[in-house]
């Protein structure tokens, strides 16, 4: 009932805000956990896992309150006052309006339940075979009751999840944006930067295909006529810009290849789009930048924040305030209507979704969201390659066919990528696709004329400043996964 009415009314969702307390409050590990078992489905699976336990705590209060409702009154107000504390979290959501979607869940679920201990009435001690037989029927219809409320709290839930999707989208103002053309348009995607292999990843990842890793349970609604964002902190000229003034200055394209630092090696949380924005090193010019600022602080609507050095706006990599992708204005899920894109930095200190706040500090003087939960401060960008095809445990047929995947190292470029066809045999060079730019990735492909048997393949590459990806096996936390990604095939005649 809640999210219906959140949806209906344009409340608050409870289930946001619980979710949102869920992701700040466990403990790290569990969340590294989460992200590398369910990957982008990580909110799904947070969202069904609260469902759950909602359920089955209902279930729990629906016994014992049987003889006792005022159980079921404290239980329920209590859920709702533990939800609705949990939507103020966010600066957004006032109590009155968490208050009320909270209300109306409570009442609604007393109602459903008086309405089921109605269906079956309380056995008696000793009861003859009419008696038995009735009470057998009421237990029946009591099953089916369960079956209707669960049927419809389902329903109402879903329709609601709908219903609060499409409001943000629409109050977001996502479809009457027309972005500005670029000064210095990038030239199409040429046949030399892509390689027709079935089962490559494609140069230039499509939005829908693009990974999202964030700590939001559920996508900000933001409204581009009241978004602005303020440039503070250790500046000469503080200011604030609203979208439509951002969209005046001066656009640049960029295809830049963004990763989570929780990738595991041979993981999909990677991917590489061309980007459309404002340099951040004019948004940070105009404000005038003070000799001590050494730390560019990100802050999110939802009060996210990243940090990162501010010498890597000023080292020549592309570092944007960005405002669409792929030719688009940015989907809402990738940080509509304005997040940062910095290459060669882990999206974990650099890539705020959502940007509220540039906030210019000292290096000690403020830890942004992942530090004190144990990741690194310094992020970059590890050299990293990865197979596609085959992928791994594929059963495959002997004779001609190849190897292909991709390999990155943002700001750096990758000069060579080597495969070995087998445990033990020789690396071979691989033939590498020509590079959008040094802050993307390429593709990679060998022929392989495979024979019958099990055989382990394995990829490395060397990037622009001449280092091999090293073969040390390491976990992502606190500053990225190393090693080479093998994986095992069987060929059969």
């Amino acid at each position: 009932m809640s999210e219906l009415t959140a949806g209906i009314l344009g409340l608050p969702s409870l289930i946001e805000g619980l979710g949102n307390w869920v992701i700040d409050s466990v403990p790290t590990a569990i969340k590294d956990w989460a992200i590398a078992t369910f990957g982008t489905n990580d909110k799904l699976v947070l969202l069904i896992g609260i469902t759950v336990v909602t359920v089955l705590l209902g279930a729990l209060v629906g016994i014992l309150a049987r003889r006792r409702f005022w159980i079921a009154i404290v239980a329920f107000i209590g859920f709702g006052a533990l939800a609705s504390m949990a939507a103020i979290r966010d600066p957004r959501v006032s109590l009155g309006t968490a208050v009320i979607p909270a209300g109306l869940a409570a009442i609604t679920g007393l109602a459903s339940l008086q309405w089921l201990y109605g269906l079956t009435p309380e056995p008696e001690e000793s009861a003859d075979s009419d008696e038995a037989a009735s009470i057998g029927i009421s237990r029946r219809r009591a099953i089916l009751g369960i079956g209707a409320v669960f049927g419809l709290a389902a329903l109402s839930a879903g329709i609601g999840r709908g219903l609060v999707e499409r409001a943000k989208r629409t109050a977001a103002g996502r479809g009457e944006v027309a972005l500005p053309a670029p000064v210095d348009p990038l030239p199409a995607v040429h046949s030399g930067a892509e390689m027709s292999i079935e089962g490559l990843s494609p140069v230039i990842t499509p939005n829908e295909e693009f990974y999202r890793i964030d700590t939001a349970f559920s996508v900000p609604r933001v409204d581009i006529q009241e978004w602005s964002l303020s440039v503070q902190g250790m500046v000469d000229r503080p200011y604030s810009i609203d979208y439509f003034d951002l969209l005046e200055m001066r656009m640049v394209e960029r295809d830049v290849t963004l990763s989570c630092v929780s990738n595991q090696v041979g993981g999909d949380l990677v991917g590489n789009a061309r980007w459309l924005g404002v340099p951040l090193v004019e948004i940070l010019d105009r404000a005038g930048v003070q000799a001590g600022a050494e730390q560019l602080v990100g802050r999110s609507v939802d009060d996210f924040t990243v940090g990162f050095p501010v010498e890597a706006v000023y080292d020549g990599r592309e570092a944007l305030v960005a405002v669409g992708m792929n030719g688009e204005p940015l989907p809402i899920e990738h940080g509509f209507p304005v997040r940062l894109v910095v290459a060669g930095l882990y999206g974990y200190v650099s890539a705020t979704k959502w940007l509220s706040s540039i906030e210019l500090t000292g290096w000690d003087d403020f830890d942004a969201y992942w530090i004190p939960r144990g990741w690194s401060k310094e992020a970059p960008i590890k050299t990293q390659s990865r197979i596609d095809t085959p992928s791994s445990f594929q059963q495959i047929t002997t004779g001609p066919g190849q190897v292909a995947g991709v390999a990155w190292a943002p700001t750096r470029g990758i000069s060579k990528v080597e495969v070995q066809l087998g445990e033990g045999t020789d690396w071979i060079e691989a033939r590498l696709s020509e590079p959008l730019s040094a802050n993307s990735w390429l593709q990679w492909s060998v022929d392989w004329d495979a024979p019958e048997g099990t055989h382990q393949l394995a990829v490395r590459a060397t990037d622009g400043e001449g280092n091999r990806q090293t073969d040390q096996i390491r976990p992502p936390a606190p500053d990225g996964a190393t090693g080479w990604h093998t994986i095992e095939v069987t060929v059969r005649a």
